[in-house]
């Protein structure tokens, strides 16, 4: 069985699951793949109490926020989609929806907490050490090979700017506390080697 089994709800059964982890596990992601799955679920477990009654959907929108992606502007939204036509219970459809939308901007309301939860467990990368930072920036390059350099290095600068814009790159607390330093360090060092000469 799965190491990430135990984040997926008993009731939907493993067919599900089956089919999202082979979706993280196509060879073409450079990013969006398989550990980063892993690396959110992880997050999303430790960012929210065992207990906490939002705990099982917010899983299940990390399960769901990248199993389609294509490098595509609308990627979130066929992910949204699938999440709605696959999962059984229309209620819980709808918020996994909801939420995996959000992660398209990362700038959910103050008073949604599920939303903070999945877009900070989502960004939590950008806080990562130096040789996890530098797999990931490799790996989001190697998600637009296709582009040429000139033309990814202005693209990728443009949306860290966007995310430094924000008044706080981490909505809950306890993310802001242990990762705002780090993350916005390791974006202001990376602007730098996509813009210098």
């Amino acid at each position: 069985m799965s190491d990430l089994a135990r984040f997926w709800p008993a009731w939907l059964g493993d067919e599900l699951r089956r089919r999202l982890e082979a979706a993280y596990g196509d060879e073409a992601r450079g990013y969006h793949d398989l550990r980063h799955l892993r690396e959110v679920l992880h997050h999303v477990d430790d960012l929210l109490d065992a207990h906490d009654p939002a705990r099982e959907v917010v899983l299940l929108a990390a399960w769901f926020h990248d199993a389609v992606y294509e490098g595509r502007d609308d990627d979130e939204e066929v992910s949204a989609r699938l999440a709605e036509e696959t999962l059984p219970d229309p209620a819980v459809a709808a918020e996994v929806g909801r939420l995996v939308r959000l992660t398209r901007t990362h700038r959910p309301s103050p008073e949604d907490r599920s939303g903070q939860v999945l877009c900070d467990a989502d960004l939590a990368i950008l806080a990562a050490d130096p040789d996890r930072y530098a797999t990931y920036v490799r790996g989001v390059r190697a998600e637009h090979a296709e582009v040429a350099d000139a033309g990814f290095a202005a693209g990728r600068a443009a949306v860290l700017r966007d995310l430094l814009s924000k008044p706080s790159l981490y909505h809950c607390a306890s993310a802001r506390a242990r990762w705002e330093l780090t993350a916005r360090a390791n974006i202001e060092r990376e602007i730098r080697s996509l813009t210098s000469p």
